[in-house]
């Protein structure tokens, strides 16, 4: 009878104690392992498989089957850094980078598409491009490799390096990529058309249509 007591008064004790942490928000220990599928979804890896499949369907009519488009006002995307692609694609369907066409096509993509697209099309190789205009290359180098130090325009190639390689993760390749894209964008970094650089603004800012010109002429043939 003692025992049979001392359990009733055990169950009297912990009914209490267990009203008060369910009313306090305390989840039951055996509901934690829920949250795991969600954190391994987070963290799935990029698929280049996947990634074909959506650029094939999404991208590739202005990019190109494998990221070297054709088209010298659509950038080639073969070999660019993935992280950048990523960057990029976010900030066109958030509106942050503006393009109707580029934000109507990111808006079919989730995060994980990004992703999977980036890993595809930057793993194929770029196609060279070529300098077309002997009398504004050599303006072009100078300012690519040297900047105008007189009114503080720095040089390209400190931050997209002296090939055009880039550096991942921080600032795009720009080697063989299309002169009439490049200097549109510069263009619309200096005319306030595209935003989501200050740095290309500042530098951008302090060149002439002749500059520019030259400078993407130049990156156009880089290797």
């Amino acid at each position: 009878m003692k025992s049979f007591a001392s359990l009733l008064i055990a169950a009297a004790l912990a009914a209490p104690a267990l009203a008060f942490a369910q009313a306090h928000g305390a989840a039951p220990a055996a509901s934690a392992p829920a949250a795991a599928p969600a954190a391994q979804q987070a963290a799935a890896k990029p698929d280049a498989a996947e990634g074909e499949k959506r650029f094939t369907a999404v991208c590739a009519a202005c990019h190109g089957a494998d990221g070297n488009s054709g088209v010298p006002a659509n950038p080639k995307l073969a070999q660019q850094h993935p992280e950048y692609i990523v960057k990029q694609l976010q900030e066109f369907k958030a509106g942050k980078r503006q393009s109707p066409v580029m934000q109507g096509f990111a808006s079919q993509l989730s995060d994980q598409d990004m992703k999977n697209i980036a890993a595809f099309v930057t793993k194929n190789k770029a196609k060279p491009g070529f300098a077309k205009d002997k009398d504004l290359v050599a303006t072009g180098e100078r300012i690519y490799r040297g900047g105008v130090p007189d009114r503080q325009i720095a040089a390209c190639a400190a931050c997209h390096s002296p090939n055009g390689a880039g550096i991942p993760a921080q600032y795009p390749r720009l080697s063989g990529q299309h002169a009439d894209y490049v200097a549109a964008q510069l263009v619309a970094f200096r005319d306030g058309g595209r935003k989501n650089s200050p740095q290309m603004t500042d530098v951008a800012a302090k060149l002439n249509d002749r500059e520019i010109k030259a400078v993407a002429d130049y990156i156009a043939g880089l290797r």
